[in-house]
């Protein structure tokens, strides 16, 4: 089994890092795909080598979607390879797992209409307005989308991620 992580420079560090490591740990191969090679830098100063550029991926490789927060989703979702691979895992309807400010990818692919879901509190207004059900809490499960508003949220974020991988 494959997992994509999708994320840029100024990466929320632990949004990526505990979802890498714990996938790593369950024996799913983990990718780490950004806007160009070399390696990602985090708000809190962690380098995340990166596996590909955007282009290079294809997201029938991939079993799950995972999409950290902090400052690197604004990057994130003005490509529009970014936004072409979240919308092939929502039509395949695989498992996508966003975080904090993760969702923002989702709201300019278009994919949250009447989805239930939750996100960082800077993010609320702007994913109530994209036609999202927004529930203030730790996580949101609707069908194949798995959100969670903050680092705080990790174990809950990451035990349902789990949990739909093994379905």
């Amino acid at each position: 089994m494959k997992a994509l992580i999708i994320s840029a420079d100024n990466f929320e560090d632990t949004e990526l890092l505990v979802p890498y490591y714990r996938l790593k740990e369950a024996g799913v191969e983990v990718t780490v795909a950004s806007l160009s090679q070399g390696a990602i830098k985090g708000k809190h100063g962690y380098d995340v080598a990166v596996d590909m550029t955007l282009a290079e991926v294809n997201p029938e490789d991939y079993a799950i979607l995972i999409l950290p927060g902090g400052a690197a989703p604004a990057l994130v979702r003005e490509e529009p390879k970014a936004l072409e691979i979240a919308r092939s895992f929502f039509a395949r309807s695989k498992p996508v797992a966003a975080i904090c400010h993760g969702p923002q990818i989702l709201i300019s692919a278009g994919l949250l209409q009447g989805r239930r879901a939750t996100c960082y509190k800077s993010v609320v207004d702007e994913l109530k307005k994209a036609g999202a059900l927004y529930e203030d809490r730790e996580v949101v499960v609707d069908a194949n989308l798995i959100t969670s508003r903050q680092p705080d949220d990790l174990p809950a974020f990451m035990r349902e991620t789990m949990k739909l991988l093994q379905r």
